[in-house]
């Protein structure tokens, strides 16, 4: 079974927030095995990115305004493509001051939810609302309609 692996710098604050969170991968758990790993803000986004680089191991997908946009088949299909070559899914989300270049430069992928600016925390649920919903149309299921 695929391996997903969001890392996000900083902690949910929300109890509203977690419980999404938790639902989300409760619902990937029969896809994936699925988790999420915090990471502390640090001083620079150097050192951030020297804590998410060490972590990264797969196909690497790096949450950024300057990133490409898909329509969530299209997003379904390039995970079902990752999962085809055996690789695992990485997602990283970096903190609210964003991630640092070296991190861009590594990752596989950058990806874009939105033009417009999401508070930093939803941004995670969003995310894994979108990646179950694209494993639910690889499925054939009826949940993106």
């Amino acid at each position: 079974m695929v391996k997903l692996t969001i890392l996000a710098v900083g902690k949910l604050k929300e109890d509203y927030l977690s419980a999404a969170q938790a639902e989300y991968l409760k619902r990937l758990s029969r896809f994936c095995r699925a988790e999420v790993r915090e990471f502390p803000e640090r001083r620079t986004l150097k050192e951030e990115a020297s804590d998410l680089l060490r972590a990264a191991k797969g196909h690497v997908y790096a949450l950024a305004v300057e990133g490409k946009q898909h329509s969530s088949e299209e997003f379904a299909r390039g995970i079902r493509s990752v999962i085809d070559r055996g690789e695992n899914l990485v997602f990283i989300i970096g903190s609210s001051c964003g991630l640092d270049d070296s991190v861009k430069r590594a990752a596989d992928e950058l990806l874009s939810f939105s033009a417009m600016t999401f508070p930093h925390q939803l941004m995670r649920v969003i995310l894994l609302e979108q990646v179950y919903r694209a494993f639910m149309i690889n499925a054939g299921a009826e949940y993106h309609k």
